[in-house]
Order: C-alpha cells, then structure tokens, then sequence
C-alpha cells in the first residue's frame, strides 16, 4: 500500500502560546503512531495568531487520522488540530 502526504493545521489557543513546544509534542505523536514527520510551518492567521502546519507522510493502511487529531487536541495550549491536505504517494 501506498503513503498519503498529510498537512495538518494545529491552532494555539492564543497568540502568546508556546508553537515550538506544540510543533515538537505534535511530531512526537506523529511518530509514535506510525508517520514520518516531515516538516512544519509556521502560518500567519490574523491579528498576531499564527497556526502550525504539519506535513508529515501517513502509510494507508494506519487509516484515518481521527485518533491523531484528538491526541493532539490534547495537548496544552492547543485550540484545534485539523487535515487541510492529503495527497496520495506512490
């Protein structure tokens, strides 16, 4: 089975919470559910709010990333965790 590209949009509750100490938690639950980080980036929203975008493979056969998005709700300082973009690998 083929890997799927994924981009994951996390935002912080505020414009004052920590985004590296987000982007790391987050690639660590990546790996630890079976993806490859790849890398982020930092996106500007409005009004000093920034998100962090996640791009990181995920094999098919894992599924959905349901469970992945809520582990990463979990986390502090972390408003919402959603898939902006998948794309299919060969």
């Amino acid at each position: 089975m083929a890997n799927v590209i994924i981009t994951l949009r996390i935002m912080p509750e505020s414009p004052s919470s920590n985004l590296k100490e987000i982007e790391s938690k987050s690639k660590e639950l990546i790996e630890n559910l079976g993806g490859y980080f790849g890398k982020s980036e930092i996106e500007p929203i409005a009004f000093g709010l920034k998100s962090v975008n996640i791009i990181f493979s995920w094999p098919e056969v894992n599924g959905d990333t349901d469970p992945l998005e809520q582990k990463i709700k979990e986390i502090k300082e972390v408003e919402s965790a959603e898939v902006i973009s998948v794309t299919r690998s060969l």
